[in-house]
């Protein structure tokens, strides 16, 4: 069976080539007996693997069993994974088979492998390499033949380095590791799952399937997603719910993603704080833009001062005076800037008037022209970059949710 063929059964959507390799070899594995190791970030659709490996394997007409140790409490997972004998341990009151007696030519899914405690790592341990399990309250030993497939999203090499997991039986359990890509390594897939899952829910809630705008395209696409599938799936129902439009747009489906970044900050790569601090950078860099030309200012007025009528004004000079005073200071009133209309006799004067002006006009300048030049550099920046946000964020050294909320708060083209 091809990929493509894979894809159709099991209704998987994508064609990012770390994900259709993660297919690849799950084919390739899944005639044999070789345990299986599958990582990747939560909510990559890590169940899937082991779906695959079962339904293409001759185990297909056995039992397929799938467990969250994660979700089990340490002290019954002995007994729903090994069985127990009756009286055993308090509530015992009869004996009960344990998954890998139930799955017995069948297949085991081990989700969340790291979270198994030490005691039942060394009884899976045993399981895997002799085939042998001992029920819980019992001294019989017992065969099965179960596949295991196991999955987790931990890095296990820090697992093992803390004493949270055993390495040999890290190497037992991945024989063969399938590494499954976080959605934001499938660029090209976000859009088709987005399409899916609105019109999964179309059909679910009865209504007609949101679609979204080029730009709004371009929002998903460039977003982190750190919960992956799972967090996607999550905002297409939310926005299939409650927009009463189904044309959804940029600002629209941008003011979703916030919400699951401040409901789980710890999953996102950028914090609110380090958000804020990239927007403080930028005003940062208007105001050493600005600090740059109050030195230049100085050297000039400095310069004018010692050589007087002689001083010529060069055509930098003169822009840096007309940028500095430009809608500040009515051209009517600028004569005192120029060479021309300073006497020798009244270097200090007329110094001084470019220095009181200058002062009398920086609160109103500073005003001006930090929202100016903020509008300016954004719009150079996208212009630049033909409207293209992410590439003109990147110049800007700001976010790309900052960048929208800018070009809305200046009323700029997008």
């Amino acid at each position: 069976m091809d990929i493509q063929q894979i894809k159709q059964r099991f209704s998987i959507i994508g064609n990012a080539p770390l994900l259709n390799r993660a297919l690849e070899v799950a084919a390739q594995v899944a005639p044999t007996d070789i345990s299986v190791l599958v990582t990747g970030e939560s909510g990559t659709g890590k169940e899937i693997i082991p779906q695959v490996i079962h339904q293409l394997s001759s185990r297909k007409h056995g039992e397929y069993i799938a467990v969250n140790c994660g979700a089990i409490p340490e002290g019954t997972i002995d007994s729903e994974l090994f069985g127990h004998e009756k009286g055993s341990f308090t509530g015992a009151s009869g004996s009960r088979e344990g998954y890998f007696q139930v799955a017995d030519g069948g297949t085991i899914f081990l989700d969340e492998v790291a979270e198994l405690p030490m005691q039942t790592q060394v009884r899976l341990l045993r399981v895997l390499e002799t085939g042998e399990f001992i029920r819980v309250g019992s001294s019989k030993v017992i065969k099965t033949n179960v596949r295991v497939v196991a999955a987790t999203n931990e890095n296990m090499n820090r697992a093992i380095q803390s004493g949270k997991f055993r390495e040999d039986l890290l190497y037992r359990l991945s024989t063969v590791p399938i590494s499954l890509p976080p959605l934001r390594q499938r660029k090209d897939d976000i859009n088709l799952l987005f399409r899916k899952f609105a019109s999964d829910f179309a059909d679910k809630y009865r209504m007609p399937a949101i679609k979204l705008t080029e730009d709004a395209v371009q929002v998903i696409e460039n977003y982190n997603w750190p919960g992956n599938i799972r967090q996607l799936k999550n905002l297409v129902e939310q926005i299939s719910v409650i927009e009463n439009k189904r044309e959804i747009d940029a600002f629209t489906i941008q003011s979703y993603l916030p919400q699951a970044e401040e409901q789980f900050p710890s999953l996102v790569s950028k914090t609110a704080e380090q958000e804020n601090f990239s927007e403080r950078e930028l005003m940062y860099k208007f105001l050493f833009d600005m600090k740059s030309d109050l030195n230049d200012l100085k050297k000039l007025v400095t310069e004018l001062i010692k050589q007087g009528s002689d001083f010529q004004l060069d055509p930098d000079q003169s822009a840096l005076i007309n940028r500095m005073y430009n809608d500040v200071i009515p051209v009517t009133d600028r004569s005192h800037l120029l060479p021309s209309a300073v006497k020798s006799s009244d270097f200090q004067t007329e110094s001084e008037t470019i220095v009181n002006d200058f002062h009398e006009h920086i609160e109103v300048e500073e005003s001006l022209s930090l929202e100016d030049r903020e509008r300016e550099l954004i719009q150079k920046a996208l212009e630049k970059h033909r409207g293209k946000r992410k590439y003109a964020a990147e110049e800007l050294g700001i976010s790309e949710r900052t960048l929208y909320r800018k070009i809305k708060e200046y009323n700029l083209p997008g």
